[in-house]
Order: C-alpha cells, then sequence, then structure tokens
C-alpha cells in the first residue's frame, strides 16, 4: 500500500505514481492524496487534529484512486503534500492556492507568504505533480489514442452551518459531457446511492487540473467527489473503488470515446 503521511523528520515526495498496463488509455490523477507538510514548514501553525483532517487532505482519496487505477489496468498520479502548503487544484497566484483562512480554520504559516516562499513551493511541490500528469498523458497519448482521465475527490459530510450533505457520490464535468452524461446514469440506475451532478462543488467553477490537462486539449475526462465518511477505512475504499470501475467499465469499453473533441 502507498503510504501519504510519511514519517514527520523525513520529506515528503512532490507525487507517486502507480503504474499501469503498457496498453492503458486512461490516467488517474488525485489532487489531494496527501496530508504531508515539509519539515522546513515547521506544522503551518495549525493542531495535530486540524493537520490529519479533511481540511489538510481529501481523505480516504489517495486510496480509492490506487485502488480504481489497479482495477482498471491504468496508471494513477497522486499529488505528495497537503493543500495546505499548495493547493494542486488550483491555479498557483490564486488567493485559494496558499490559503491564509481555509474552511474556517486559520492557517498563521500562509499568512503574508513573500513572493519568493510562494515561488518555492509552486516549484517544489505544484509544477512536478503537473508535469508528471502532463508526461504520463503524453506518454498514453503516444502510444495510442487520445487518452482519458479521470480525477478522485472526496468530501466533508457536512459543513458547519449548512444542512447535512445527501450525496454520497458527486460527478463533476465542466463542458465535456462524454463521460460524465453515461457515468451519472450509471451511477443512478443502481438505486442505491443519492449522485450528485456538479455536487457538492461545479467543475465548471473549480477544475483546474482537469481543465489544463484534459479539457484544454479535448481529451475526454471526469472528476469523482466521494463523500468522506464513506472511504474512512479500508474496506469503504474498496467498495468505492469498485463502484467507481463499474460505473467507468461500459464507458471506457467505447472505443468511440477516445478522441480529441474541444467542448
Amino acid at each position: 500500500m502507498l503510504k501519504f503521511i510519511p514519517d514527520p523528520h523525513g520529506t515528503p515526495v512532490a507525487f507517486q505514481v502507480v503504474e499501469g498496463r503498457s496498453e492503458s488509455r486512461v490516467l488517474v490523477v488525485c489532487d489531494h492524496a496527501s496530508a504531508a507538510i515539509p519539515a522546513s514548514l515547521g506544522d503551518l501553525g495549525v493542531g495535530t487534529a486540524v493537520r490529519s483532517s479533511h481540511v489538510a487532505w481529501d481523505i480516504g482519496a489517495a486510496r480509492v484512486a490506487v485502488l480504481l487505477a489497479r482495477a482498471l489496468g491504468c496508471p494513477a498520479v497522486l499529488a505528495g503534500v497537503s493543500r495546505l502548503v499548495i493547493d494542486c487544484n488550483r491555479q498557483p497566484g490564486d488567493p485559494s492556492s496558499i490559503p491564509p483562512l481555509t474552511c474556517g480554520v486559520r492557517v498563521p504559516g500562509n499568512e503574508a507568504v513573500e513572493e519568493a516562499e510562494a515561488d518555492n513551493r509552486a516549484r517544489s511541490w505544484f509544477w512536478p505533480y503537473h508535469t508528471e500528469i502532463g508526461d504520463r498523458i503524453a506518454h498514453l497519448w503516444r502510444h495510442g489514442a487520445a487518452p482519458a482521465v479521470v480525477a478522485v475527490h472526496s468530501f466533508t459530510p457536512c459543513i458547519t452551518g449548512q444542512m447535512p450533505r445527501p450525496w454520497h457520490v458527486g460527478v463533476l464535468w465542466n463542458r465535456d459531457p462524454r463521460m460524465a452524461a453515461p457515468v451519472l446514469n450509471g451511477l443512478r440506475a443502481r438505486g442505491d446511492l443519492v449522485v450528485g451532478d456538479n455536487q457538492p462543488y461545479s467543475g465548471r467553477e473549480i477544475n483546474y487540473t482537469l481543465d489544463t490537462h484534459a479539457g484544454a486539449a479535448g481529451l475526454p475526462n471526469v472528476s469523482f467527489e466521494i463523500r468522506q465518511d464513506l472511504v474512512s477505512d479500508e474496506a469503504g475504499c474498496a467498495r468505492w473503488a469498485a463502484i467507481l470501475a463499474e460505473a467507468l467499465g461500459d464507458v471506457l469499453a467505447d472505443e468511440g470515446l477516445y478522441r480529441a473533441e474541444v467542448y
């Protein structure tokens, strides 16, 4: 099993990779796979509980991404540091890229971050992860048709002051419906899931990784948001990896999917 919270005295890597079959035409990505904070940044001024909570990473998403990639026989690229260090699903420079306040939690180590420090975080963690995604897509494309890209995230069951979120899973997408539409239909047809279409977040608003690497190139893509209480242990992660693999099965088996088409 890949580990995404290394020894606190060690140095986290910018990304980790799951290798796939040589004939694969799919890439799985996970932007918020790790809660690791480099030792050079200390604890960013937040407590232990916060550093292991949803504020720091997408609980369960890394394990689901690994298991999904293995089920599909495809490679996966997983970010190696906490989104408190730098959010790999935000454009560098965006106010939420290095958040001084997130989910109502103050992050003192991100307040008044100087330009040089922001650039260093991007060079150390953000860009290597995205370069690896770009390299993997290039490899898949050079050895076959236009590949598909699948992102895995997780969301909290409830945000303070709001109603509990009813969805078990959300399917996020921007302009390209080729994967999202049939996946939504398949998940809803099961009859045992509450499925959100661009819920609890919209892929038309927060979608940096897929927009940059897939949407701009016309590659088919889709993102999943799984409710974190459903993937808080190994059994839950295994169940959801199987659910997503099944939902993607017929979609990925369609030879017509693997073409570049800009929407």
